[in-house]
């Protein structure tokens, strides 16, 4: 049977949609939906019970019917906030519609047996957290920074006193503002002798600086490894803060140690798919010149110059010609 693919996302998603096309291409049916439209525009009935041990029914959007039975695979990016479809609500009700919808619709999204996500939203939240990346890459023997997550003042002024040069970053982007308009807190040095008591108020991350000489890009979509040397024309500590159409992007390999680890990494977390950057220090055909900063479990990559290429791994996978690394460490 040809699969049926489910595109969980926003309509604004125009980095599902270079995927959506080469499916399309494929002859490979698909089916798009935003659970936040749930209402009229989406409307869904699923049954579980004696002799029907999975869950059945049907998803119905203004174009289309889904057999939840005929789902092998679900592309799990960004949809809109279940939250954002009740934010005209008071509050109580806000909040209870929106956990009731959650629960309810994402509960069976969520479950859809036999079907391979990429990713699953569970294994993301897993894996989106800072903490649990830098553990997980130093079990793997991979390089990271020194680290300091706290709250606590003294404790910063003595992981600055280690170190020559630290860097704060935040563990999550910048929340939109009142008037819709999303900003970014970026990786930045900062002076010791400005830490005071507000700290106190949020945890922080500290970092020693890493002395690079660039930055890489690595995409691992299921077995394939894409990557790229990424400039800043200025030379920025973080090359995201500047005009991304600037940057320069030069293929680079990746040796096969780090290549080995982060298909672990993707697997121990049951991903298939990740975004994972790193600043390069030495000669970069070595593994010890590769120091992990991060891996983001949803990350972009429609900017990437490898992008046409990358689009066809999401297509093998979501088509099911290809196996991901977490399907690769259940075979041996």
């Amino acid at each position: 049977m040809t699969p049926l693919v489910l595109v969980v996302t926003s309509l604004e998603d125009v980095t599902a949609d270079l995927v959506i096309t080469a499916l399309n291409g494929r002859e490979v049916p698909v089916a798009r939906i935003d659970p936040a439209d749930i209402g009229s525009d989406l409307t869904f009935g699923a049954h579980i019970g004696a002799g029907a041990p999975v869950w059945g029914g049907r998803l119905r959007t203004a174009s289309r019917e889904v057999e939840l039975g005929d789902v092998a695979a679900v592309y799990y990016r960004r949809p809109t906030p279940y939250s954002a479809r009740f934010a005209h609500l008071p509050a109580q009700q806000r909040d209870f519609a929106t956990a009731e919808a959650r629960h309810g619709l994402g509960g069976i999204l969520h479950n859809l047996r036999g079907a391979r996500y990429v990713n699953h939203p569970a294994a993301v939240s897993r894996a989106d957290f800072k903490p649990a990346q830098l553990q997980r890459f130093a079990e793997l023997g991979l390089t990271i920074p020194a680290t300091l997550v706290t709250n606590d003042v003294e404790q910063a002024r003595k992981f600055a006193a280690e170190h020559d040069l630290i860097i704060y970053k935040p563990f999550r982007g910048l929340p939109a503002s009142e008037d819709g308009h999303a900003g970014a807190i970026w990786a930045q040095r900062v002076d010791p002798g400005t830490f005071d008591d507000s700290l106190t108020v949020m945890p922080h991350l500290f970092q020693a600086e890493i002395a690079k000489h660039g930055d890489a890009r690595v995409t691992v979509v299921g077995r394939q490894v894409f990557a790229s040397r990424v400039e800043a024309p200025d030379g920025a500590l973080d090359w995201r803060r500047g005009d991304w159409n600037e940057l320069i992007h030069t293929p680079i390999g990746v040796p096969a140690a780090i290549e080995a680890a982060l298909h672990s990494y993707l697997a121990s977390f049951g991903l298939a798919f990740g975004c994972f950057d790193f600043a390069l220090t030495g000669d970069e055909h070595l593994p010890e010149s590769w120091t992990a900063i991060e891996c983001n479990p949803n990350g972009q990559w429609g900017w990437l110059p490898e992008a046409p290429a990358i689009t066809e791994a999401f297509a093998d996978i979501l088509s099911g010609k290809e196996a991901t690394a977490h399907d690769h460490a259940r075979q041996h």
